[in-house]
């Protein structure tokens, strides 16, 4: 009787333990690109032309324009790649975005300025959990349950396109 309640609650236990995991899987069709809207405050998950998930998003505190250098609070536009994944970030789970790149570098260089870094899509920390719309520094901030969908879905190597 002992060894059957035993077994009952490790199970019960493994089965919670599981259910509550931030990393989840994604067996649907592969996202092909990544495009934001910043003007819109909108992130689209393609797959050949078709949006497969659409997500309201925050960016940096300063929202409006490309990013210029390092601590403008700006979110960059342009094409780049999801090119790493964090996941221990502080904002619950992250992908890297290869921002800076050729182009913003030059730019960067001709003002005499650090073009910056560590651009991510991520989730939100436990004091902007609850909303707060631009509030990061250059990132792409979306909710900790949208993330861990995100962080399945999309895979290193995914093109991204962020416009104005």
């Amino acid at each position: 009787m002992k060894r059957r309640i035993f077994l009952l609650s490790a199970a019960s236990a493994f089965v919670l333990t599981a259910c509550a995991s931030k990393f989840k899987r994604y067996n649907g069709p592969r996202v092909t690109r990544v495009i934001v809207y910043k003007g819109q405050r909108k992130m689209h998950l393609m797959h050949k032309g078709k949006a497969l998930r659409s997500y309201d998003i925050g960016l940096g505190f300063a929202p409006y324009e490309h990013k210029r250098e390092e601590g403008d609070g700006r979110t960059p536009e342009g094409e780049y790649i999801i090119d790493r994944r964090n996941p221990n970030s502080k904002f619950h789970l992250s992908l890297g975005i290869d921002y800076p790149n050729a182009q913003d570098v030059a730019k960067a260089r001709a003002a005499g300025v650090s073009p910056g870094g560590d651009i991510f899509i991520h989730g939100r920390p436990s004091i902007y959990a609850s909303g707060g719309r631009d509030w990061t520094a250059g990132c792409i901030a979306v909710t900790n349950k949208e993330m861990e969908r995100i962080y399945a879905m999309v895979k290193n190597g995914t093109p991204i396109s962020i416009y104005p």
